[in-house]
């Protein structure tokens, strides 16, 4: 579990450097998990192996990472309040947004290749 835990630190501390060194505007976690699934797929990693199970374990129990998030909405709930307008639009925008691409990626994946279209309105 320890050497897991080690590993997915270690992930997450290079995708820290990464972004850092290369000014870029991603999290470096994100950049980390990304690293960190290409090592994966490049090392044929095994179910019983210490990421593996050091990640199973951190997802028993996720709903504890919640409650920084939980404790920052508390926290700042006055000024959501003030700017809930704002905060609607661009959650409701980049729901839609997300939405869209999605859909267009999905069809453009169909034309590009060829499969038939499965339409659910022909009987």
């Amino acid at each position: 579990m320890i050497a897991g835990l080690t590993w997915l630190v270690a992930f997450q501390l290079a995708g820290e450097l990464v972004t850092r060194v290369a000014d870029l505007p991603v999290p470096g976690p994100v950049v980390g998990m990304l690293l960190l699934f290409c090592f994966l797929r490049l090392r044929r990693y095994d179910d019983a192996g210490s990421i593996v199970r050091a990640g199973t374990a951190l997802l028993r129990h996720l709903q504890l990472f919640f409650v920084p998030a939980g404790v920052g909405v508390v926290l700042y709930l006055g000024l959501i309040g003030r700017e809930a307008l704002p905060i609607g639009v661009a959650m409701l925008g980049s729901w839609f947004l997300g939405l869209a691409a999605v859909g267009w990626t999905a069809v453009a994946l169909e034309r590009l290749l060829g499969r038939p279209r499965d339409d659910l309105g022909t009987a």
